[in-house]
């Protein structure tokens, strides 16, 4: 059979899975936070809509907020956020999240040195009262390489499509690269703590990586023995665990 019937076949048993396992999760009413950040064009929305695929409509919902209205930019920074959680037997994913302030904000200079900051020595609190509270949060980071993301955002462009893909800010995430690494480096290591790990995710090769962020979702749910290893790391079949400079 051909690497595409192996990558539908994985992906399928893979699937069934996380429609077995949501079904306990609704029957034991736990609360479920996913979070997706990475590099722009590192393959976040087709690896979502892969995990949620079959997932159930009412218990599964995927948050990816618009820029902040001016109301918003006064709130303590993580009230805009808080709504969204899930009830007993929800499943939420963040398609971009809190960490727009560690990553995206710094780097375009949306927000003050001073505020990033406070957001990085905040979130880990946060994050704490939310998995003290029984909220399961998965923390994923999707890593790309300059070369693949440049291919990706020029494929955009020659893409009608992929119309809704483009954004203003795809252009600087090139000239910015440096930066956005730094950026990164810098959230994850203050970040990563044991009740709210990061794990990261190659995602040169799509096919892998949608894999991979599946079998993480089932083993941050499933088994509490099969968590990720709590440093950051490639799980899986993904390349070699070290992330993108």
């Amino acid at each position: 059979m051909g690497e595409k019937d192996d990558y539908d076949r994985e992906l399928e048993r893979l699937q069934e899975c996380v429609v077995d396992l949501q079904h306990r999760l609704i029957e034991a009413g736990r609360r479920a936070v996913i979070v997706f950040e990475g590099r722009d064009a590192a393959g976040k929305d087709g690896a979502i809509k892969r995990l949620t695929e079959y997932m159930a409509p009412r218990q599964t919902r995927v948050v990816a907020l618009p820029k902040p209205t001016e109301r918003e930019t006064t709130q303590w920074y993580f009230q805009r956020y808080v709504p969204h959680l899930p009830a007993a037997g929800e499943t939420v994913i963040f398609n971009r999240s809190w960490y727009n302030r560690g990553g995206v904000e710094p780097v375009m200079g949306f927000c003050t040195p001073r505020q990033c900051d406070a957001f990085l020595d905040h979130a880990p609190r946060f994050e704490k009262a939310l998995t003290d509270d029984g909220v399961v949060l998965v923390k994923l980071w999707l890593d790309i390489s300059r070369a693949e993301q440049a291919r990706r955002l020029e494929e955009r462009l020659e893409d009608p499509l992929k119309r809704f893909k483009v954004s203003p800010l795809d252009a600087e995430a090139q000239k910015r690269w440096d930066a956005y690494s730094a950026a990164r480096d810098r959230m994850l290591a203050e970040t990563h703590t044991a009740f709210a790990p990061w794990t990261a995710v190659i995602t040169d090769d799509k096919k892998t990586a949608r894999l991979n962020v599946i079998r993480l979702f089932l083993r941050a749910l499933g088994d509490e023995a099969a968590r990720p290893d709590p440093d950051v790391c490639v799980p899986g079949d993904s390349v070699d665990g070290r992330l993108n400079a």
